[in-house]
């Protein structure tokens, strides 16, 4: 199936392709080149949710996003992949955050310093838009609650979390 979206320059289902391997925790050289043959291939048409890079606690912030559950309304939760590679073990630490702009459009003011949590700033690699998909268009009242939650039950699953203010 994979094959055959590269072929077709499908992103759409190559990116579902390399979902999988991710979800059933394939080893970190065997998605990482799955990615580079996508965006070699197909970059034009591969969804925002797919990360750009092999993030091995992926399946895990999916299944601590899929906890939370928020009427509709104007607000959107988002989460930024944090770049620690100097720190040594764990080389990716994540962001959560709130804001009823669109996460990429606040990733892009963080990076330009628009009202810019520091760590996103200096560390922000790119959205996680996967995780949180379902948690787009909330009610303000219900995200101010569910971004301080998904922070702390984040950092309860070992991950290394910042703001979740």
């Amino acid at each position: 199936m994979f094959d055959a979206a590269l072929a077709a320059a499908d992103g759409h289902i190559g990116a579902h392709c390399i979902h999988e391997l991710w979800m059933r925790a394939e080893l970190v050289f065997t998605v990482e080149a799955w990615l580079e043959r996508l965006w070699q291939h197909a970059a034009p048409s591969i969804p925002e949710w797919l990360p750009m890079r092999y993030i091995q606690w992926l399946p895990l912030a999916y299944d601590v996003a899929a906890r939370f559950q928020a009427p509709g309304g104007r607000s959107n939760i988002y989460l930024v992949l944090l770049d620690y590679g100097e720190r040594g073990a764990e080389p990716h630490g994540v962001y959560v955050g709130m804001s009823h702009y669109p996460p990429a459009q606040r990733f892009d003011q963080h990076k330009a310093g628009i009202r810019a949590a520091g760590c996103v700033l200096k560390r922000g690699i790119e959205v996680l838009t996967g995780p949180t998909l379902h948690l787009q268009r909330i009610r303000r009242s219900e995200a101010v609650q569910i971004e301080a939650l998904l922070a702390d039950a984040l950092r309860d699953a070992g991950l290394m979390v910042q703001g979740g203010h």
